[in-house]
């Protein structure tokens, strides 16, 4: 008997596992072969968000003003992550506008186009933790065994960010503006959340509001790692729960709104 070709022996979790890595690899290999330093575009980003954020906090208002000691070191672990949610759900906006033929004509589930996008953005801060490091040892700052918190915190982000990519692609395709306004709910979030600062700085009133914004749990466990003191268990149990509820949800957004948004595009 001739052995059928191993893409028709593939499972479909196996074929859609495949796409997504080849779709996450180009766009990386796109955004890194057209730019001629590559790789530090990615990262220069965020350090230089935290340079700003470091002189205003740590040398005008002086040490202790708001976070942790090294507080560059303490910006970092949470503007890294934000970059990565950040870049995600923005270019979710333009998940199907960019490769409409290729999204039209694909036999695959369509959910691949924002999943690889958060793949990718994923990739790139996995490959800015080295940068993390070094600024860690300049400052000084002690490694902790909550470490391994990281892994929670990878999986928590993963799945919030993709549910939040799946809501935002396909409304953006009804509503044209939605990508703007996107923008501006990103600012008022990155605020919002616990990065220049942490929970610990609010007044006591606003703990618990914070506590309602997932990524103040996910953030807790990033900071975790080099900060004990900064690890907020309810934060990370809401930040959790909530996450999967977002992911649902745009599940379901996604699979009623796909057939719409074919004709659409």
């Amino acid at each position: 008997m001739t052995a059928l070709p191993a893409r028709a022996t593939r499972s479909p979790v196996a074929r859609y596992r495949h796409a997504l890595w080849l779709l996450a690899s180009r766009d990386l290999k796109k955004r890194y072969s057209t730019s001629a330093l590559g790789y530090i575009w990615s990262v220069l980003d965020p350090l230089l968000m935290a340079a700003v954020y470091w002189f205003v906090f740590a040398v005008v208002f002086g040490r202790g003003a708001v976070g942790e000691t090294p507080y560059i070191v303490f910006l970092l672990t949470a503007l890294l992550p934000w970059t990565w949610f950040n870049g995600a759900v923005s270019d979710a906006t333009r998940a199907f506008s960019f490769e409409a033929k290729l999204v039209r004509s694909t036999t695959i589930p369509r959910t691949i186009w924002v999943a690889s996008l958060v793949l990718s953005k994923g990739v790139e801060f996995l490959l800015s933790i080295p940068v993390l490091a070094v600024f860690a040892i300049v400052g000084g700052a002690t490694a902790h065994w909550q470490l391994v918190l990281w892994l929670p915190a990878i999986a928590i982000q993963t799945v919030l960010t993709l549910g939040v990519g799946l809501i935002v692609a396909p409304l953006v395709v009804f509503l044209t503006d939605l990508h703007r306004a996107v923008k501006l709910i990103l600012r008022v979030l990155f605020y919002a959340s616990p990065i220049v600062y942490g929970v610990t700085d609010l007044p006591a009133a606003l703990h618990d509001w914070a506590g309602l914004n997932p990524l103040t749990g996910i953030l807790s466990l990033y900071r975790a790692g080099f900060f004990p003191q900064q690890l907020d268990v309810p934060s990370v149990l809401v930040s959790a729960l909530v996450s999967i509820g977002i992911l649902l949800l745009g599940l379901a957004v996604f699979g009623r709104s796909e057939a719409a948004v074919l004709k659409e595009i």
